[in-house]
């Protein structure tokens, strides 16, 4: 979507669509969080890249993260990284993926923390299968 065609919000539309006060935004604005704003003084608006950058910012707060690290990750964005997981702490809810490759052999994998899509992961399920299968045969071969 180009700029004259994008969905413009004023400070205070962007504010109440965030969840996040003005005076929030405008200093998340002066430390690098977020984006200033695209104009100028009363012609000042934002876009939707504005409002994508605050969510984020408040999902990482919510997750722990001091606003240092969140302008590390957002830096990191930039530059196409993707962010760290989350440290582990005791509460923390998981989900892990437990495949079973024979009887007694099982792989587990936290696929947001291996990095791995769900075609992934089920490429590594199939492979991994296989490599047992043969195993299994060999075993019964020899």
């Amino acid at each position: 979507m180009d700029e004259a065609s994008e969905r413009r919000f004023s400070l205070e539309e962007l504010a109440a669509l965030s969840g996040i006060p003005a005076r929030t935004v405008r200093y998340y604005m002066q430390v690098g969080l977020v984006d200033r704003p695209h104009g100028a003084r009363r012609g000042a608006w934002y876009g939707h890249g504005h409002l994508e950058q605050l969510l984020a910012v408040r999902r990482w707060q919510q997750a722990g993260l001091s606003l240092e690290r969140i302008r590390q990750l957002a830096a990191e964005q930039q530059n196409g990284a993707e962010p760290p997981p989350l440290p582990r702490r005791a509460g923390t809810l998981e989900v892990w993926s437990h495949i079973v490759l024979d009887d007694g052999v099982e792989l587990v994998v936290e696929p947001g923390r291996a990095g791995l899509t769900p075609a992934e992961l089920r490429t590594l399920a199939r492979e991994v299968v296989a490599a047992m299968t043969r195993l299994r045969e060999a075993r019964e071969d020899s």
